[in-house]
């Protein structure tokens, strides 16, 4: 091709880096102004192998910066295969560095970590693509590149040349349209340079673009063209060479911008999983020290919550064995001055009757009540009289120790009967002896002891006394007998279906209105009296999680300082990221992925140490009560913690400038 030629094809040819009057200037920590690019001016086309030459300080390390978009510069234009870089937002010049820079470092600037096969993924982590596919190419680049039997070494365990030479694989990982190598011989022997040096001729051989920074002119005359650059001006320029222009590529880099930049690749969260937990696992101590701080927290709400749940259940336990939350208490309503002690006008019929008119009525329980002192042999006991009917062990769920209950045939015939409560047992016969078949006297009127329930435990309202002191007789014979009267001072009502309770009371109230022709009675609800405990309960157990969220409070401070820490001494790490590619999102996206695995990992130990706390606890006689709804709430928590205390320093690591960050040693 001859000189004309080649003059015609570079001016038909759109310049694949076109630099119009480009400047940057830098301010000082004092706030002097440095200009390190003054109007600089620069076409490079497709296919050309470019030496930047110059001395340090010269302003070419700023040029390589801002030819790979790690930088933009402070006037003039940039064009990109003829589109302006200043069009870009920092997520599309992070698509720029990924999809058509490649970067060899003269530091190499690989993650210590990271085996080479691992180093060599990075950029096509960032472009969405498979993990399978992404092993196979890495694979074929190191052996390629004579690093077959290196895929799981990590740079330590590298020569020079060879961390060079992954750099160099790196670059290509997502084809590597251009080629930026900053000094890439500067820290290798003279051996090892030449190889690098012999990659790249080669690679500028096979139609990538390559742009070589060095100071070594020795170095440079390896390029077809050498621009030099002193003071921040271009001193000097050979131009294009013959025959590496190429039309054909500007097509093809036409179709990387419409292709490629509608699609809007992100890390997958696996990946982003994955490269926390390896960080993670590279400083575990300080891990484990941020993990004690949110196992404290989860594990001190895990406790709390259950001895509050525990606390709970005990006290609707007792209550329920009381009355029954399923009961409605009826009695006789309270008279007002001397009507005060008006007698009750319920009557034993009354029970019958409700059961047979009121709809969802499962049982109704008559009861007189009054304090008599009982004798069994020469042994005399105060305790409580109640007759009540032959359905109390089912109503109240009270299950006999030994022996019967009475039966209504008992009542109707009047027989003189009776059933103990445990401590009313307990009390008149305490040698132990068995009461069944004996007899006792309750006033002046002998009855025969045919059973004794199991202990109730509780109290018999607020009255403060023991419910299983009590003896029980058969209703009519306790109204004849003892009280004197056929009235009933209460009756209990047992609801079968609880959810329809207000319907039920509202019936009962209809009903007893009807009966007696004004409403002469007033109701107790047991279940509105538990709703009340168990606000109060709620409050306490409330109180109690707030308080051991203080702890979670405390870790997740901790979790922010960790996480700050962190990215100021992976700061490097992230400029390498960026460098390949890497969107603000993506490092979002890792460092948030982090700090919620720290915190899941804290909170599932944290549950699991609740548990063992809270059942050595409970071996003590302290109420405690395991469900998952505080256990799904802790570890929750605990991932909020994480996202909630690891977004600013997540975001701090995500807004870093990527020429500093690269710059942090």
């Amino acid at each position: 091709m001859d000189t004309k030629t080649a003059t015609a094809l570079t001016s038909a040819a759109i310049p694949l880096i076109e630099l119009r009057e480009v400047s940057r200037t830098f301010v000082t920590g004092g706030g002097v102004e440095v200009q390190a690019l003054r109007g600089i001016s620069l076409k490079i086309y497709p296919g050309e192998f470019v030496a930047i030459m110059g001395q340090s300080g010269s302003g070419k390390s700023t040029l390589m910066n801002v030819l790979g978009c790690l930088d933009r510069p402070t006037g003039g234009a940039y064009l990109f295969a003829g589109r302006d870089v200043k069009t870009f937002d920092p997520d599309g010049l992070a698509w720029l560095r990924r999809e058509a820079f490649g970067f060899i470092f003269q530091s190499y600037n690989l993650l210590p970590t990271a085996t080479a096969e691992e180093n060599v993924e990075i950029p096509a982590i960032y472009a969405g693509i498979s993990a399978k596919d992404r092993i196979i190419r890495a694979d074929g680049l190191l052996a390629s590149l004579g690093l077959g039997d290196r895929l799981d070494h990590r740079p330590s365990q590298l020569s020079g040349g060879q961390q060079q030479r992954v750099s160099v694989a790196r670059a290509l990982m997502n084809g590597g349209n251009v080629i930026l190598a900053d000094e890439p011989t500067g820290a290798l022997d003279s051996k090892s340079g030449t190889e690098v040096i012999a990659l790249l001729d080669d690679l500028a051989r096979k139609g990538h673009t390559v742009i070589l920074i060095t100071h070594d002119a020795k170095v440079a005359s390896h390029a077809d063209r050498i621009v030099e650059i002193r003071d921040g001006e271009i001193v000097k320029d050979s131009g294009p060479a013959k025959g590496r222009t190429d039309v054909a590529n500007n097509a093809g880099l036409r179709d990387l911008f419409r292709i490629r930049e509608a699609s809007h690749f992100l890390a997958g969260e696996a990946e982003a999983i994955r490269m926390a937990l390896r960080s993670l696992y590279a400083n575990l101590f300080r891990t484990v020290l941020t993990l004690l701080g949110i196992v404290i927290g989860i594990s001190s709400v895990v406790v709390m919550l259950a001895i509050g749940e525990g606390s709970q259940q005990q006290v609707v336990e007792r209550i329920s064995s009381i009355g029954g939350t399923n009961m409605l208490n009826l009695q006789p309503a309270r008279g007002q001055g001397q009507f005060r002690d008006m007698p009750s006008t319920l009557t034993f019929e009354d029970a019958d009757a409700i059961l047979e008119g009121v709809p969802n009525v499962l049982y109704t329980l008559p009861e007189l009540t009054g304090m008599y002192t009982v004798r069994a042999g020469h042994q005399d006991h105060s305790t409580q009289i109640t007759a009540t009917s032959e359905v109390l062990p089912e109503a109240r769920a009270w299950q006999l120790a030994r022996g019967v209950f009475f039966t209504r045939e008992d009542s109707n015939r009047y027989s003189a009967v009776a059933v103990l409560g445990a401590t009313a047992a307990e009390e008149l016969f305490p040698e132990g002896n068995d009461p069944l078949g004996e007899y006792i006297l309750i006033g002046k009127v002998p009855f025969q002891v045919i059973g004794v329930l199991t202990r109730k435990g509780g109290s018999s309202g607020f009255g403060g006394r023991d419910q299983d002191d009590n003896v029980f007789v058969p209703l009519k014979t306790g109204g004849l007998r003892l009280f004197g009267q056929t009235i009933a001072r209460s009756i209990a009502v047992t609801v079968d279906d609880i959810e329809r309770m207000d319907k039920t009371e509202k019936d009962l109230i209809d009903f007893m209105t009807a009966r007696h022709g004004s409403e002469d009675f007033r109701i107790f609800n047991a279940a509105e009296m538990l709703e009340t405990v168990s606000a109060t309960l709620e409050t306490f157990t409330m109180l109690l999680g707030s308080v051991a969220a203080i702890s979670l409070l405390v870790g997740g401070i901790g979790i922010m300082n960790i996480m700050l820490v962190s990215v100021t001494e992976r700061t490097r790490e992230i400029g390498i990221r960026m460098a390949t590619g890497a969107r603000q999102g993506d490092i979002l996206s890792q460092f948030l992925s982090e700090a919620i695995v720290v915190s899941g990992f804290g909170g599932v130990i944290g549950i699991l140490l609740g548990v063992g706390i809270g059942s050595i606890i409970g071996n003590f006689g302290i109420p405690i009560l395991f469900t998952p709804k505080p256990m799904i709430l802790a570890f929750t928590c605990a991932a909020s913690t994480g996202l909630i205390f690891g977004f600013a320093p997540a975001r701090k690591a995500a807004r870093l400038d990527p020429v500093v960050a690269l710059a942090n040693e």
